[in-house]
């Protein structure tokens, strides 16, 4: 099993700072309460257009593009930035409660011809009733999950090449299908810590994505899924969603975390913390469980750092320490059974380059990297570090 390297696409803004555009209060609608900091890079097409070319030339296989209303639209941003590169592929998020299941099954086939099959699928069934609500969904937490596996189901079946009947509390469809599936078939990416979420992955997922925590606690993960899975008949792989600060010596990186930090007032740090307490996700609260809203004792494993967690919602943790330790900590998840891990940094653009030119190297020396990741040629950096 090989381990597979993926980046992030900032379409939310981005910057050298943690405190960014969408700021975390008030789901980013009013940001009286953040204090306005310099550094930050509008998610325009032609900045972004750099960092997916970066992440392609250094050998990264996909990026992973957020959903939300905090961000710019996934689906539209992808594919205009897929005319821009030649084989990197697109993490598509997307919320199945806002679409039609036909719908995007047709979207998903309409994808992978424009693209010549460059689509990944990665399902965000919401955590935020309020976010949700801003889409026109009223649904409970765990009827948004009932309602993502009728969904999936409703996909596949769309994507069979034969008219496909569902009647289920959510959907009742008669006679869905697109007129050509997708070749290939996009992967489902799908995450979830709940109790709901779990029969959901284990019955739809290709790959069950989880949030950086220490690896005891990813281990449980990964036996719970798999386990789901196996009562199913099933077989799901994993991935791992995590930041990166690596640096030439773990000092210079451990800096850098320390400068990130610095930016954070304790008001920004109160008013965040306030903001992702509401949330109804489970793996949210697990997030926040790792450091409590305090800023001792943020290194809560070895290499592991969960500061960047004090101001944004969802991943909330970092590899931290020279390309040997980041690599080191990788061969750690892989061998619990991460095969996909899904990286970013601050800013995505340099980050991109000191692990594409830092890390990548160690883990193809050790043998860890597929054909196609481990020959891809890596370009320099233009600009200084």
């Amino acid at each position: 099993m090989s381990v597979h390297l993926n980046w992030f696409l900032p379409t939310g803004g981005d910057g050298r700072t943690l405190v960014d555009r969408h700021a975390y209060t008030d789901g980013g609608i009013k940001r009286d309460r953040i204090t306005p900091v310099s550094g930050v890079r509008a998610p325009d097409i032609e900045y972004l257009a750099q960092i997916a070319k970066a992440a392609e030339q250094l050998g990264f296989e996909a990026v992973l593009t957020p959903t939300g209303t905090w961000c710019e639209d996934a689906w539209l941003t992808t594919v205009a930035l897929a005319q821009h590169t030649e084989r990197l592929k697109f993490l598509v998020a997307f919320r199945p409660g806002v679409i039609s299941p036909v719908l995007a099954a047709q979207m998903a086939a309409t994808y992978q011809r424009i693209t010549r099959g460059r689509l990944l699928l990665n399902v965000v069934t919401g955590g935020d009733s309020t976010e949700q609500k801003r889409f026109g969904d009223h649904l409970d937490h765990d009827r948004r999950y009932e309602r993502t596996a009728e969904f999936l189901s409703v996909v596949r079946g769309a994507w069979s090449g034969k008219p496909y009947d569902f009647d289920g509390q959510h959907y009742q469809v008669e006679g869905g299908l697109t007129a050509l599936p997708p070749d290939p078939l996009p992967e489902i990416f799908f995450g979830g810590s709940s109790p709901a979420a779990g029969p959901v992955a284990a019955e739809h997922a290709d790959v069950y994505l989880t949030w950086g925590e220490p690896p005891a606690q990813v281990k449980q993960k990964i036996d719970w899924i798999r386990s789901l899975a196996e009562e199913r008949g099933r077989t799901v792989r994993f991935g791992i969603r995590l930041h990166t600060i690596s640096r030439d010596s773990a000092r210079e990186a451990w800096a850098t975390a320390d400068r990130l930090l610095d930016d954070l007032g304790p008001e920004t740090v109160a008013a965040a913390q306030q903001a992702l307490g509401k949330s109804e996700s489970v793996g949210q609260q697990r997030m926040l469980a790792l450091h409590g809203g305090s800023r001792d004792k943020l290194e809560i494993s070895p290499n592991l750092w969960a500061g960047v967690g004090l101001v944004r919602g969802g991943a909330g943790t970092a590899l931290v320490g020279s390309h040997a330790d980041v690599a080191d900590r990788i061969e750690e998840y892989h061998a619990l059974g991460i095969e996909h891990f899904v990286f970013s940094g601050y800013p995505h653009l340099e980050e991109a380059y000191w692990f594409g030119e830092g890390v990548r190297p160690e883990l193809a020396s050790r043998g860890l990297l597929p054909e196609l990741a481990a020959t891809g040629a890596p370009v320099q950096f233009a600009g200084g570090r």
